[in-house]
């Protein structure tokens, strides 16, 4: 295959699938990690696509797209509160729950807060000082705070949670494709994410409908991971279905 037909093709790989890996195209055509890694970067510089770690994206770049706490806390705060609310129900006393950084997993600390007995893991800041005061214990993990999110990130964290055990986590992500898997924006909270579901029996993820069918750089988990999800009765009924097919018992709110 001539270089720029390769080239071509991979341009409209990137525009079909909206996200390509190094690796997965050498296999596909039958090259190296280092020609097609040439590849990659002539697109870039020509303004075909848009370079990122291990791959690359469509020019619009929106998968790269990380909004910070407060961008988040405006939206969808009606369908947060009820998603959150649910959440709550699946906490027993005496459960230990772990909770990410998102803003639906600071709806969920604050309806959990009243449960007897309940202990919070968390890389999350915001949620710490949520908490504070309360009748909750609070395991905060180690880590480099992302100005962001107001979260804890690295191997510190990491490390923290691989000698934790959870009953639930509530995992609120950036994009969910069902075929995919979840992502995020960030690649060290995606590592942070990854060590809380390997840490936790069972994987709640919870999120407003508009973060499905969307991808974002980094690969949390496959929809195999997880064992739940709560989101908002606007999710497409194709999206449901094929939850479900996945094994994923879905509650919309």
């Amino acid at each position: 295959m001539l270089n720029e037909e390769r080239r071509r093709k991979i341009v409209e790989l990137v525009q079909r699938d909206g996200r390509v890996v190094v690796k997965d195209l050498a296999r596909r055509f039958s090259t190296s990690l280092i020609t097609i890694r040439k590849d990659l970067e002539y697109l870039h510089h020509r303004g075909a696509i848009q370079r990122a770690h291990g791959g690359a994206l469509p020019l619009d770049a929106s998968a790269l797209r990380d909004p910070t706490l407060h961008e988040k806390e405006r939206r969808h705060r009606r369908e947060k509160a009820r998603i959150a609310q649910a959440a709550a129900r699946l906490v027993q006393p005496g459960h230990v729950i772990i909770l990410d950084s998102g803003t639906t997993s600071t709806a969920v600390a604050h309806a959990t807060k009243h449960i007897r007995n309940l202990t919070v893991i968390t890389n999350a800041v915001n949620i710490a000082a949520e908490l504070a005061g309360t009748g909750v214990e609070m395991i905060l993990t180690g880590g480099t705070l992302r100005k962001n999110s107001f979260s804890l990130v690295g191997p510190l964290a990491e490390d923290s949670l691989r000698h934790l055990t959870a009953d639930l986590l509530f995992l609120a992500v950036d994009g969910f494709d069902v075929d995919y898997g979840l992502t995020t924006p960030n690649l060290l909270e995606a590592k942070v994410n990854r060590a809380m579901v390997e840490s936790a029996k069972t994987t709640v993820v919870v999120c407003d409908s508009s973060k499905f069918g969307h991808r974002s750089l980094s690969l949390i988990a496959p929809t195999s991971a997880v064992q739940h999800a709560i989101t908002d009765k606007k999710i497409s009924p194709a999206d449901v279905r094929g939850l479900r097919d996945a094994g994923v018992h879905v509650v919309t709110v």
